[in-house]
């Protein structure tokens, strides 16, 4: 087993900062060797703060073949993540991809395909997996705790999306990157069920100016699983009291919750009324787990051990985000046939 795995960061936007960040100064088991980004600069710059001695690319390609590089970390725009997944596997390089790892389902079996062909190790970034009170919550539902699953419930509404922004957002953006985290969260909370079928509405209307271009801001999906569970998934782009996340899971002999709206359990308590402080960001709401998903990746590598979160997990919850589609393509329910589990 080597000490520490080394790591070549490709993106470095705002959560693949974090990341590095993470590799360089958070993990013991790894090290940053590499960080490659096109924007000028992008690279260096996080690479002088956090890992002087790495290496800055701005071609992606070129980052793969480093022969010092024996992981990459994908955080690209997510057009990007399938061709770079591959890349890196026929290149003999572990991978972990941010969601979602593919766009198409012929594309998550290219790289699944590519990467058990060479033999990597390949993870992706559902972090909720890793969040204390969700694993707590998986744990309470695998040993039985609360009985049959029947009813469950996922939400992500993110803290506020200016104008500006929501015009540049792809079209579909609120089910293949916001909601698939929702989806995986209910296959997982759901052990050894599959959705069969899906049904969803959305909408925009928090920028609606946008929805024209395909922006979608707010969403409802309703699912069904093939043990008679069912599920919803929602999510907004604006809560305006913070970043909200939670899941929720009723059965036959009891219910389990996860997620928090406040930071703490402070409340300050004044003439006005009382006031709870709240996370605003991704990784302030997620700080650990994302820290904590990328030292299981490092230890899976070290140990040879596969990865709990892997590309048919990505696939799975690609299936239903592209259900969900074009369910609200049709205004119908759609069926899902059975894929492999």
């Amino acid at each position: 087993m080597s000490a520490s795995v080394a790591v070549g960061l490709i993106g470095a936007g705002w959560i693949g900062r974090f990341h590095g960040e993470s590799v360089a100064l958070r993990i013991p088991a790894t090290r940053l060797v590499a960080v490659a980004d096109p924007a000028p600069g992008a690279a260096a710059s996080l690479i002088e703060r956090v890992s002087p001695d790495a290496r800055a690319y701005t071609d992606a390609l070129e980052l793969i073949a480093d022969p010092n590089v024996e992981a990459v970390l994908i955080s690209t725009p997510a057009s990007t993540h399938t061709d770079l997944v591959v890349a890196a596997a026929e290149a003999g390089k572990h991978v972990f991809c941010e969601k979602p790892m593919a766009l198409t389902l012929e594309d998550a079996d290219r790289a699944i395909g590519a990467c058990a062909a060479n033999n990597i190790a390949l993870q992706v970034g559902f972090n909720r997996r890793f969040a204390a009170d969700f694993a707590a919550a998986h744990d309470v539902i695998t040993t039985g705790g609360i009985g049959t699953p029947q009813l469950l419930r996922s939400l992500t509404r993110d803290p506020g999306i200016t104008a500006d922004v929501a015009a540049r957002v792809k079209p579909w953006t609120i089910f293949n990157e916001t909601l698939i985290h929702d989806f995986d969260a209910l296959l997982w909370l759901n052990p050894g069920a599959r959705v069969v079928e899906v049904f969803a509405q959305a909408d925009a209307l928090i920028h609606p100016q946008y929805k024209e271009q395909g922006y979608l801001d707010t969403s409802m999906v309703q699912l069904r699983f093939d043990n008679g569970a069912l599920a919803s998934a929602e999510a907004n782009f604006q809560a305006t009291y913070g970043y909200d996340v939670r899941g929720e899971v009723f059965g036959s002999g009891g219910m389990v919750s996860a997620g928090e709206v406040t930071r703490t359990a402070m409340r300050h308590y004044s003439s006005p009324g009382v006031l709870a402080d709240t996370p605003r960001v991704n990784i302030e709401l997620f700080h650990d787990a994302y820290v904590a998903q990328l030292a299981h990746f490092a230890d899976c590598i070290r140990s040879g051990s596969a990865p709990s979160v892997d590309g048919l997990d990505a696939r799975n919850a690609l299936e239903i985000a592209l259900a969900a589609q074009e369910s609200v393509e049709t205004g119908l329910p759609v069926s899902l046939l059975p894929v492999p589990r």
